[in-house]
């Protein structure tokens, strides 16, 4: 799936993990003018291609090279 687009997340942009939840529930808190990114997109650079890569992006921007995904717990 990565190189595809970036995905959008739910996230508030942070620059690093201090304070995030253990169990991976969304951060709420933090700049609500930018969210986060990652597993890059067909553009990006090879090194940005994973998941653990984060970053962040205006919240009202639109591109071809963002998408997201869709997820359901079975």
């Amino acid at each position: 799936m990565h190189g595809n687009v970036w995905e959008w997340c739910e996230d508030n942009w942070h620059p690093n993990y201090d304070g995030a939840r253990p169990d991976g529930s969304v951060r709420t808190e933090g700049d609500m003018s930018l969210r986060v990114l990652r597993g890059g997109s067909g553009t990006a650079f090879r090194q940005d291609l994973r998941s653990a890569y984060r970053y962040r992006y205006r919240r009202d921007i639109r591109s071809y090279g963002i998408g997201f995904r869709v997820a359901r717990t079975l």
